[in-house]
């Protein structure tokens, strides 16, 4: 009698077992001088955690959607009302050690309508450090645009206008930013203090408020 083959079915995900975190060089695109963040990042975060500490470091607000792209395929968060085109996959479900790699290039787009796109490069991937923490920023340069800017484009502008006081629009941007503007600014102590504070529970939470009637 003809012994029975077992079959295994296949998975299509398999997670790597090591390493256990990722460095990652953020930079903002179209922007000059360079607005950028260094992160180490637990390999066991999903993509919806690492949403939530990109908004952190860079300093955005969350006040908009946001999208990943790696290896040709989106990530994010379906709205189930929506049925215009192919929706990108549900974030929440995959863990960056399930997509990366050291040498992985990846694109994160935040706000759909200014269009904030963040190049993700992992320079190195390392061995886990017991009470390491999930997410931590190591270096950065400059601070983060305000929100509803307009984009890179729109920025420069912006810039060039509050720093030319002979500009038609100064006055008007200037107050706008308000007086605590100082885009040359970056401070690594409060962005990992937010971090810590935030913590796993708050990076998983879903900005459900997006789809809500």
């Amino acid at each position: 009698m003809a012994k029975k083959t077992k079959v295994v079915p296949l998975r299509t995900r398999k997670p790597r077992h090591s390493p256990a975190a990722y460095l990652l060089k953020v930079s903002l695109q179209e922007v000059r001088p360079p607005i950028w963040r260094r992160i180490r990042v637990a390999g066991d975060l999903t993509l919806r955690e690492l949403h939530h500490v990109l908004q952190i470091a860079l300093g955005w607000t969350d006040s908009h959607l946001h999208e990943f792209e790696i290896g040709g395929k989106r990530y994010g968060m379906p709205d189930p009302l929506e049925d215009i085109g192919e929706p990108p996959l549900d974030e929440q479900k995959y863990r960056l050690n399930e997509l990366l790699q050291k040498g992985s290039r990846t694109e994160y787009l935040y706000d759909f309508g200014d269009g904030w796109r963040h190049d993700i490069v992992v320079e190195d991937e390392e061995p886990a450090k017991r009470g390491a923490p999930k997410a931590e920023c190591l270096g950065g340069a400059r601070a983060c645009p305000p929100e509803d800017s307009g984009g890179a484009h729109r920025y420069q502008e912006l810039l060039e206008a509050v720093a030319d006081p002979t500009n038609k629009r100064h006055r008007e941007l200037l107050e706008w930013v308000g007086p605590h503007f100082a885009p040359e600014e970056f401070d690594l102590v409060p962005v990992n203090r937010a971090l810590r504070g935030a913590g796993s529970a708050t990076w998983r939470r879903s900005r459900e408020r997006f789809y809500t009637s």
